[in-house]
């Protein structure tokens, strides 16, 4: 019998989702979309705050972490940044303006979220 614990391990290691939730509409985009994966047990989000203050328990937890995913709603890519600058160098990055959204154009409605939360599946899902 399987054990479903909603991290997306899927029995092995957790999968974690970082991602931006910054000021702009895209970064609450981004996050809507983070939290979608979540609650749909995708992965489980991590908080990027955490990594920036130099937390070692959720820094090793990530460089162990069977897959993790790194949201970002523009091209700064603080996800993506935060995460290197911590050591963790294995992980997808995903940048919403990739898929044609806008930075000030892109609010975060059910349409929007679910449009990066598909990009967000399919990167996770990936090389299971």
């Amino acid at each position: 019998m399987s054990v479903h614990c909603g991290c997306g391990c899927e029995g092995g290691a957790p999968k974690i989702i970082f991602c931006c939730a910054g000021a702009a509409d895209i970064g609450a985009t981004a996050y809507g979309a983070a939290r979608k994966l979540t609650e749909e047990g995708y992965g489980s989000l991590a908080c990027l705050a955490l990594v920036g203050a130099g937390s070692e328990g959720l820094i090793l937890s990530a460089r162990f972490a069977g897959k993790v995913l790194a949201m970002d709603g523009c091209p700064l890519d603080c996800t993506r940044k935060m995460l290197e600058k911590a050591g963790i160098e294995n992980f997808e990055h995903f940048r919403l303006t990739d898929v044609g959204m806008k930075k000030g154009e892109c609010p975060p409605t059910e349409e929007n979220i679910e449009k990066a939360a598909a990009e967000g599946r399919t990167l996770l899902a990936a090389g299971k």
